[in-house]
């Protein structure tokens, strides 16, 4: 089922910078909100500490509760790729809030929902680059569902991925059943084809094929030793083993394993993530709820497709979650189809 919301359909236009392949990988992340002391985890004022004591560290959370004594559905929220903290926010001038408005939101709708710092951000354990695979991450999601499964306040989990993060669940799934699955903006087809779109759209000339040369090798399994100045950042030797494990896994196929109700979420003028990938997922499971919104970018907010207004919204909390979405995760959750705590 598919339900188109409002706008027109527009894909034009890039960032002025390596947005999506920049972001992963943890080089330069803030360390401000990490605790003293490495057997605890700082107060949110926005809810509850949530802490996990998983195999790569401490990792530190929030919870949110609706009101009422409960028990309550329970929502993993799963953020996307690289430093992005457990807000939706990173230390490199992205503000969005939109994890903690999701939460906040949930919590309205009689949903309770726990968001992390993931290794190596924010206020979580501190990690070596080079040393972290996408795997350890989705290690660490089903860490979190067995935990929220056996927790008695709840009944039952749901997970909801943005970004990498849908499909960091979906891997995490396969390993824990739950009852629900909502994918914000995930990836469809196998990441390298992502990342290719993704470096047309924001780079020409000798520097597109220099950067999708880097790519062939690292889809090939090898290093790069050799790489522009300008690619530095994004292709960093101690972020390469990380990214030739994330290019070979392709949405759908992962998606296809699952056997639970799931929602798939995406905007149409999202510069990263395109309704093509949505499609993609679609066709994996067919059951699938589609929510195409139109005018709703990557962070899960209206933008325009102008260049300007997409760059300006990563630095704007204060512009609210794309209103269709909060509906649609609404109208999914509450229609009953995730009330087997089992999967």
């Amino acid at each position: 089922m598919t339900i188109i919301a409002s706008n027109t359909c527009r894909f034009l236009g890039a960032f002025r910078v390596l947005v999506v392949v920049a972001s992963f990988g943890l080089a330069a992340c803030g360390n401000d909100n990490r605790s003293s002391d490495p057997g605890a985890c700082p107060s949110d004022a926005s809810g509850s500490v949530a802490t996990l004591h998983a195999a790569g560290g401490l990792l530190c959370g929030t919870l949110q509760m609706p009101a009422g004594s409960g028990p309550h559905p329970v929502a993993l929220i799963v953020a996307g790729s690289g430093p992005t903290d457990r807000n939706g926010n990173n230390a490199f001038g992205i503000r969005t809030d939109v994890y903690r408005e999701l939460a906040e939101e949930l919590a309205a709708g009689g949903v309770a929902s726990v968001r992390y710092d993931k290794r190596g951000v924010g206020a979580s354990a501190r990690v070596v680059e080079a040393d972290l695979r996408p795997e350890h991450e989705a290690d660490d999601v089903a860490a979190w569902l067995y935990q929220l499964k056996a927790d008695p306040r709840f009944t039952a989990v749901v997970v909801i991925g943005h970004s990498e993060g849908s499909l960091l669940g979906m891997l995490a799934m396969q390993k824990v059943p739950v009852s629900a699955f909502v994918s914000l903006a995930g990836p469809g087809r196998r990441m390298v084809q992502v990342f290719r779109e993704q470096l047309t759209r924001q780079l020409d000339g000798l520097l597109l094929e220099q950067a999708n040369r880097i790519l062939d090798q690292l889809d090939a399994g090898q290093m790069v030793a050799d790489v522009p100045a300008e690619l530095s950042y994004a292709f960093r030797p101690s972020v390469q083993p990380y990214l030739i494990a994330l290019l070979q896994y392709e949405g759908a196929l992962e998606l296809a394993k699952l056997a639970v109700p799931i929602l798939i979420a995406q905007g149409t003028t999202d510069l990263q993530v395109t309704v093509s990938d949505a499609r993609a997922l679609a066709g994996a499971r067919p059951d699938a709820h589609v929510l195409v919104i139109d005018g709703m970018c990557h962070v899960l907010k209206m933008a325009s497709i102008d260049r300007a207004d997409q760059v300006a919204i990563l630095s704007d909390p204060a512009r609210p979650i794309a209103p269709a979405l909060l509906d649609g995760i609404n109208a999914f959750l509450q229609n009953g189809e995730h009330a087997n705590p089992g999967g």
